[in-house]
């Protein structure tokens, strides 16, 4: 009823103060197309009625409309380009012309009309929304969604996916922020409170996200909501929950590399050194990935707490043929200088980290121990 109420209003406003020339048209019929959505019979039905330099605003639109209804958009293209042409600026015209040229694939064209509209109108939220999903750069569709969002930042769609740009740049707190204000204008948008858990983890929020994500699981148990909740469940050291969690998603075959190491790490502090081991190896091969080396540096210092010193090495070794790593160099002349007593290989790794350009900062410590230690062992 709605469909039939909005075009009977369509009509009545396009054949309002009917000229000698429309004075033809059979408004029953015009409405039964309309009625039934033949809108390409209607649009023809129209293009029969007027001359085809017509130049009659009202009437190019109710044809332009038929066309792009009825998915004939070079046509539609081609009366709105007309209006334009009458009527330059005008809003809804451009409007429909970016849409045509959205729907054709040529961004460029849409780009180009969106760009129109906010040269006439600077504070057109649709347009800095749709001109987003243009951007060539996340620098650039950072701009357009961080306008739209000043214009409305209660908007889910546009809080959504400024959050998840600022959150590829690394950009956390507003990316919370944004986040936490279309939430408080609708609390029960359960897609808004899911993109916030990661983004609250990133902060070290642990407590919230477990708090959101529990109120999310009674509304549906969600593979990424589980992931987000098994980490804060580590932050927070409760290692059993965390394994909980993550046991749920093995048995239906939805691990990852990164819920096995959380795993792994749990089962570790936990001082279930056989669980942690079978848990790192599980990880190892889930995916061989950038982080391989990590993996096999965990397992290796599992292995060492278990004094299993032989598979350690074996295992350190094995992560070193994934890519240079400065914890296994460091780990590995340690192993040798303090457990296996094998002073000309403990100097030889020692070096090789030294050489790989430590973090002088944050791993102070340590190349003053290397440093102090390796002329000795010559």
């Amino acid at each position: 009823m709605m469909k039939i109420g909005t075009c009977v209003c369509i009509i009545l406003l396009c054949f309002n103060n009917i000229t000698a020339q429309s004075a033809k048209i059979d408004t029953e019929k015009l409405l039964e197309y309309y009625e039934t959505q033949r809108y390409a019979d209607a649009a023809k039905y129209l293009q029969s009625i007027y001359p085809e330099d017509m130049q009659d605003i009202k009437a190019l639109s109710q044809i332009a409309y038929c066309n792009m209804m009825a998915g004939k958009l070079p046509e539609a293209e081609k009366n709105y380009q007309k209006i334009n042409a009458i009527q330059p600026n005008h809003l809804p015209t451009l409007f429909s012309l970016a849409s045509i040229n959205s729907r054709r694939g040529n961004t460029s064209n849409a780009k180009i009309y969106l760009q129109q509209i906010i040269q006439v109108d600077s504070l057109n939220f649709n347009a800095y929304k749709q001109l987003a999903v243009y951007a060539d750069t996340p620098e650039s569709k950072l701009n357009y969604l961080k306008k739209a969002n000043t214009l409305n930042s209660t908007d889910p769609d546009v809080a959504y996916d400024l959050s998840l740009t600022y959150s590829g740049l690394k950009q956390f707190k507003p990316a919370y922020d944004v986040l936490k204000t279309a939430i408080a204008s609708d609390t029960e948008n359960f897609t808004l409170q899911q993109a916030l858990l990661p983004v609250a983890n990133q902060l070290g929020k642990y407590p919230e996200v477990i708090e959101i994500g529990e109120k999310l699981l009674k509304n549906h148990a969600d593979v990424n909501v589980m992931n987000d909740m098994g980490q804060a469940y580590f932050y927070v050291k409760d290692y059993q929950k965390c394994i909980s969690l993550y046991k749920m998603l093995e048995e239906t075959g939805v691990q990852s590399e990164g819920t096995l190491y959380f795993m792994t790490l749990s089962y570790r502090e936990l001082k279930d050194y056989n669980n942690a081991a079978i848990y790192a190896q599980k990880t190892i091969d889930e995916a061989i990935s950038d982080h391989t080396t990590l993996y096999y540096a965990a397992l290796a210092g599992i292995y060492e707490t278990k004094n299993q010193y032989n598979d350690a090495v074996t295992a350190y070794k094995r992560g070193l043929t994934f890519g240079t790593s400065n914890i296994i160099y460091y780990r590995l002349g340690l192993l040798y200088d303090l457990n296996l007593k094998q002073p000309k290989n403990a100097a030889t790794y020692y070096q090789l980290y030294l050489k790989n350009n430590p973090d002088q900062e944050k791993e102070k410590e340590q190349i003053a121990y290397a440093k102090s230690r390796t002329p000795s062992l010559k």
